[in-house]
């Protein structure tokens, strides 16, 4: 099974910078209200909920809006009921598209995502077309300039982690879905910084882009399906080669 998770990547790359980056406290509330809504609002007793809250505190959200959230989340404040759906799809290439949702209005946001799909070189497919290409994981990314690997492969081993991996300037560790809590806190208590800490869908196999006209059509659709409000997580199988991202910066 690959770590390799190349949008995962060139985002973190570009987030310092991105103007999109504002939308991120959005996605989070409505992540730490569906937690709280499907778990109840004791981040103990709720897995979900406090993987949310450490993402929010990792971008520092402040703790107001977190509260605020949860209560809309257990009802305690009036907010919208989101539903969870997650569309599959083709993108140049025939790259495998990930696109997971909390929405409002399900009409809304499958034309949406259907018209991206559309307009930038892809295609909408049925439920089920493409996830069977990926692995559902818990993904701790922890900077190389901060540890060693062999250090590291022995504290997230200790921990319950399945694998680390390397990746450009990252590790990636790899956990059970249900593990990435526990791994994650045992990390803190080592003292070990990370710069994300999520459930993941990773690539089993990547589908390598050659040219840079392909690569800037895969990644704008990447982009667009990003920038909507309704989406929450992309995911894909592609794999650009360095020295043709650098060229597109």
């Amino acid at each position: 099974m690959s770590g390799h998770s190349k949008w995962s990547t060139i985002k973190r790359k570009k987030g310092a910078t991105d103007a999109k980056r504002g939308k991120i406290f959005t996605r989070l509330i409505k992540e730490i209200t569906v937690a709280a809504r499907s778990g109840g609002g004791d981040p103990d007793g709720n897995p979900r909920l406090r993987t949310a809250i450490s993402g929010a505190k990792s971008e520092n959200m402040p703790k107001d809006n977190i509260d605020r959230a949860i209560k809309k989340g257990t009802g305690e404040l009036e907010g919208a009921i989101y539903d969870e759906i997650t569309y599959e799809g083709y993108g140049p290439s025939g790259v495998a598209v990930l696109v997971d949702c909390l929405t409002d209005n399900k009409n809304r946001t499958v034309a949406d995502v259907r018209h991206i799909f559309s307009k930038y070189g892809g295609n909408l497919g049925e439920s089920g077309c493409v996830s069977f290409l990926f692995d559902r994981k818990g993904l701790v990314v922890v900077d190389k300039e901060t540890i060693s690997e062999e250090t590291l492969m022995d504290i997230a081993l200790d921990a319950g982690a399945e694998d680390v991996l390397e990746e450009e300037s990252v590790f990636q560790v790899l956990t059970a879905p249900d593990d990435l809590n526990a791994v994650r806190e045992h990390l803190e208590q080592k003292d070990v910084s990370f710069v994300e800490a999520a459930i993941s869908m990773l690539p089993q196999t990547t589908v390598d882009i050659v040219d840079e006209k392909t690569a800037k059509r895969v990644l704008t659709l990447m982009d667009m399906l990003e920038d909507n409000e309704d989406v929450q997580n992309v995911y894909s199988n592609f794999d650009i080669a360095p020295e043709i991202l650098d060229n597109l910066e």
